[in-house]
């Protein structure tokens, strides 16, 4: 059995990438994006990517460089999941929701060497280079993505992405993969002013991800995939990849509107997509404009869902008009999901309530992954399968990252005993079905994004008159949950108001991370060893209503939004995939 060796007919790299010349070659007259008016087949999408691919090359782009897009779900951030691996580069999707230091110092972090913008972003992107460029970092090259269906003449820089595209030779020699455990993408877990941290994945761990999920999921051939969840998260839960491994029809939308979604179902007959829960709240609201009530659907979409857990109830709701939701967990050192929420056949005959509580846990491990476990973080032992015993919720896979990227102190503390710590808390039931209890405490997840308690801490401790300060999450309509600021005064004399503190806040962070209520105290609550209890914090904060109204999204509204596979019949079927999200 020794003697036999790898040969390259017996041994390829596992590679994502490897979907789209199968594509070309299966489903090469197939729609392979739509984008307002704009279509491309399987064929065009690949020669695209190969062009792509080729600029990239002549740009001086090599092995391991960092490619950075700063963009919404639009064809060229779609096109370049393929085109910078091919090129040999590594792709860096960054969230739009940031601000422009977040920005910059992603792209201080990863060192990117090229950076492509969206003509929307524009300035966002001038203003993170400009601030890159004062801290001597080195400034990328910069390319603007205008847009395809009606072009606006935005530039930022000489390059245009749909000239480097015509100027690329589909034909050129593309550097082979000789190992499946080089990097494929870069993505980070927070854009905050504090230091991020870099998640890398693996062509390998890529490859086998997006294979699970299809899997999982039941994704037949030829779906048709709404991009209501950013691909900038976890590379679009691997969807980016798995849309070309099944030849399904990419829908783009660069505004995650309640109409336009609505509108792109009925047009082009989704069947999937993905999202957090609070795209749920948004669907719901924006029903029909003369009953006032939900929309139904025609036809069932299935939806894979995550973010912060959802509640059964709003499960229940979704799914009355149509929505097909498989509930799932993931963060991004998973790559992506981790667990789903496997159905069952016996339990569609349970009552609606009852299924919309099994459908909330998150489920069992993914089929990339080697195991799934709830342990002792004290002990590393498993608790019980009793649905009550607590741990923390641990990993071990070849879809879990690579690690992150020089960031050695982090990554000791993330793997131990051949195992991924997750940082969340949870139970197992009986079944085995794992079911989050608790988030670590540092992490807030609001409307699908992931906030750290601390990062937000760290700015209100920035604040003149704050002495004290302390961060939890606290229940939202809309978003599920957001932040919540306790603060303590420096002395009697100084003025601590909440409107200050939020004007404040606003001015030094992204939007999303400004705590939607402040309490003033005298004190906070500490125990024996001086540790904020942030348990009682907690109970405070769920009696309390946020200060900050929940605006309706106007134009960018995020959403993640995640696909459930479903075999098509002779009418399509949606699917929605949910999943809560530890670290997005």
């Amino acid at each position: 059995m020794d003697q036999l060796p790898k040969r390259p007919a017996n041994y390829v790299p596992l590679s994502p990438v490897g979907f789209l010349p199968r594509a070309n070659a299966v489903y090469g007259d197939r729609l392979s994006v739509v984008y307002g008016r704009v279509r491309f087949t399987w064929s065009q999408t690949y020669q695209r990517c190969r062009r792509l691919a080729s600029a990239l090359l002549a740009l001086g782009v090599r092995r391991g460089d960092v490619v950075s897009v700063l963009a919404p779900n639009v064809p060229a951030i779609y096109e370049m999941h393929f085109a910078v691996p091919m090129a040999g580069a590594v792709l860096n999707t960054i969230n739009t929701r940031l601000d422009a230091n977040a920005v910059a110092t992603i792209l201080r972090h990863s060192e990117a060497k090229l950076l492509f913008v969206d003509y929307e972003y524009a300035r966002l992107a001038g203003d993170a280079l400009q601030l890159l460029a004062a801290g001597a970092g080195l400034v990328p090259l910069v390319a603007v993505i205008d847009d395809l269906d009606a072009p606006t003449g935005v530039r930022l820089g000489e390059l245009e992405y749909e000239g480097l595209v015509a100027r690329g030779d589909p034909d050129a020699d593309l550097p082979p993969l000789a190992d499946e455990w080089d990097a494929v993408t870069l993505n980070y877990t927070s854009g905050t002013t504090s230091a991020p941290k870099g998640v890398v994945y693996s062509h390998r761990g890529a490859y086998l991800s997006t294979t699970s999920l299809l899997l999982q999921w039941g994704v037949g051939t030829e779906p048709v995939y709404l991009w209501t969840l950013p691909m900038f998260h976890c590379n679009g839960w691997t969807f980016t990849w798995g849309m070309a491994a099944r030849g399904g029809v990419n829908v783009c939308i660069r505004d995650a509107r309640p109409a336009d979604i609505y509108r792109a179902i009925a047009r082009h007959r989704v069947t999937h997509m993905c999202c957090a829960p609070v795209v749920f709240s948004i669907l719901l609201e924006g029903g029909d404009a003369t009953t006032k009530q939900p929309r139904q659907l025609e036809a069932p979409v299935h939806v894979l869902t995550g973010g912060a857990p959802p509640p059964a109830a709003l499960l229940e709701r979704v799914e009355r008009i149509g929505f097909r939701v498989t509930h799932a967990y993931g963060l991004t050192e998973a790559t992506g999901p981790a667990l789903a929420c496997e159905w069952r056949d016996q339990w569609d005959r349970l009552p609606l309530p009852e299924r919309a509580r099994l459908k909330a846990r998150q489920g069992v491990s993914v089929l990339s992954l080697a195991d799934a476990d709830v342990k002792d973080a004290d002990t590393m032992q498993s608790v019980p399968r009793d649905g009550k015993t607590v741990g923390e919720i641990v990993l071990r896979g070849s879809s879990v990252m690579k690690g992150y990227l020089n960031n050695p102190k982090a990554n000791e503390e993330a793997f131990r005993g051949g195992w991924f710590l997750t940082g969340d808390v949870g139970v197992v039931h009986p079944d085995g079905y794992i079911e989050i209890k608790d988030r670590s405490k540092d992490v807030i997840i609001s409307g699908g994004e992931n906030i750290c308690s601390k990062e937000v801490e760290e700015v209100l401790f920035r604040h003149p008159a704050v002495a004290d300060a302390a961060v939890v999450a606290m229940p939202h309509p809309r978003w599920g949950e957001t932040p919540c600021a306790f603060v303590v005064a420096r002395d009697k004399a100084a003025h601590v108001s909440e409107d200050d503190v939020l004007a404040f806040c606003t001015k030094r962070m992204a939007k999303f991370m400004v705590p939607k209520k402040v309490v003033v105290l005298e004190a906070l609550p500490r125990n024996g060893l001086g540790k904020v209890e942030k348990v009682k914090l907690r109970e405070l904060a769920r009696k309390l209503a946020p200060t900050v109204p929940a605006q309706k999204p106007k134009g960018k509204t995020t959403t993640t939004t995640t696909t459930v596979g479903g075999r098509r019949d002779e009418q399509p079927v949606a699917h929605v995939m949910a999943m809560s999200w530890s670290r997005l």
